[in-house]
């Protein structure tokens, strides 16, 4: 584990360079986007040593100092920040996530249609199926509000999709051609009322990147952006994001701090757009936030060397905390992408980079659970940031704010 947040720029960097012949030859929506049927993917330097260890560390809530319904308390708090993926088409398939959700009280789930490395069906078999489990999730979740979030931006990246017997949602590359707000906001419901329909509240959309580089293979090549134009993607995204909240689905804008300029994905490498980013990428984060019609704003695995030396935005201060927060005066949830992308997980370890998001500003981390699964990663993660508070790296009154970000959230679309 690299001490006290400290990064080696060369060993990230050098991952990133490492990566890139074998992602421009093709690459895949980032890791919580993946397609049903994933590259593989290249090889990269080994996580820090003791950055993954094979076990969860014991709980160090529960010292002399402090009492079991403290502890208790402390491993609610910390899990109710954590949004994880995992296999099962209905509750019974579903192992430890069930008790992470009904004893620890985690704070959400991601769905996939398809898992990555087996290249199976995941979570999703048909309408009727993800309405069940959903429904069996939230049972598990009490009376608590849960999110159940995907990714469901219409195009290639959907999670619901016709082979499963969901309508056929056009991507945003295509609807942006066409630049009509009743248009967009017929498409928008679409997307919502079928998320609704099944039990989703959180869709990890829409994507605010503006298409300023067309053979990008993140977003360009993958028809994921509205517009090259800051003022079309702001005002379809709007319109997408109403649409959202007339059914009571909350968005997430990504890839914070734009990712449209990129030459590499995500996925299996971190894009660096140091050299190619202009801050008018910033301005439909800008104008949705000043609309005041933001949810959440995802951080993206995106190098840039010009807000930040030495991390990528997912894991930045600078970024999230001064950018985001400060001078777009984002005071509501960001969220992680995901954690366990191989270029985050091989440049920093696991460990180290979820300590990094978190002192980054970021108030949900996503794990995908899709490069390597994990059944017990929940309680893995819960127990590592018990450590971080236990010794002092991260403050629990940190954490507490972060709660009440993601409350107010589901508060807002529940209403």
């Amino acid at each position: 584990m690299i001490p006290n947040g400290a990064l080696s720029r060369r060993r990230f960097l050098g991952a990133a360079l490492a990566a890139g012949a074998a992602l421009l030859a093709g690459c895949l929506p980032s890791s919580n986007e993946q397609s049903a049927a994933p590259s593989p993917s290249p090889t990269f330097p080994p996580a820090p040593s003791g950055s993954d260890a094979a076990s969860p560390s014991p709980s160090p809530a529960a010292t002399a100092s402090t009492s079991p319904s403290q502890a208790a308390d402390v491993r609610r708090t910390i899990a109710g920040l954590l949004v994880i993926g995992f296999r099962g088409m209905t509750v019974g398939d579903i192992g430890p996530i069930a008790d992470a959700i009904s004893r620890d009280g985690l704070g959400g789930v991601i769905l996939f249609d398809r898992d990555q490395t087996t290249g199976n069906p995941r979570n999703v078999m048909s309408a009727k199926q993800v309405r069940a489990l959903t429904a069996g999730l939230r049972k598990l979740a009490g009376a608590r509000p849960f999110i159940v979030a995907t990714d469901q931006e219409g195009g290639r990246v959907v999670r619901l999709a016709p082979a499963t017997g969901f309508p056929k949602m056009a991507s945003e590359a295509s609807i942006g051609r066409l630049d009509d707000e009743t248009a967009t906001s017929t498409w928008g419901r679409l997307i919502a009322t079928t998320l609704a329909s099944v039990g989703i509240n959180l869709n990890l959309a829409p994507v605010v990147d503006l298409d300023v580089n067309a053979t990008n293979p993140a977003i360009g090549a993958l028809d994921r952006s509205f517009s090259a134009d800051p003022a079309i993607v702001t005002k379809l995204a709007l319109a997408e994001i109403r649409a959202h909240h007339e059914s009571h689905v909350a968005t997430t804008l990504k890839h914070f701090p734009g990712l449209g300029s990129a030459t590499a994905n995500t996925d299996f490498g971190v894009a660096d757009v140091t050299r190619t980013w202009s801050r008018t990428e910033l301005e439909p984060f800008r104008a949705i936030i000043g609309a005041g019609a933001a949810d959440a704003v995802m951080a993206g695995h995106v190098v840039n060397r010009t807000l930040d030396p030495d991390h990528p935005a997912s894991l930045s201060p600078a970024i999230v905390t001064d950018l985001l927060r400060g001078e777009l005066g984002w005071d509501g949830v960001v969220i992680t992408d995901d954690l366990q992308a191989a270029a985050i997980t091989s440049s920093f370890g696991r460990d180290e980079a979820i300590a990094l998001a978190i002192e980054a500003g970021n108030d949900l981390l996503l794990l995908a659970n899709q490069q390597g699964y994990d059944p017990d990663i929940a309680a893995r993660t819960i127990a590592t940031i018990e450590e971080l508070v236990s010794s002092g790296r991260i403050d629990l009154a940190r954490l507490e704010e972060s709660r009440r970000r993601v409350d107010a959230m589901l508060a807002g679309i529940a209403s």
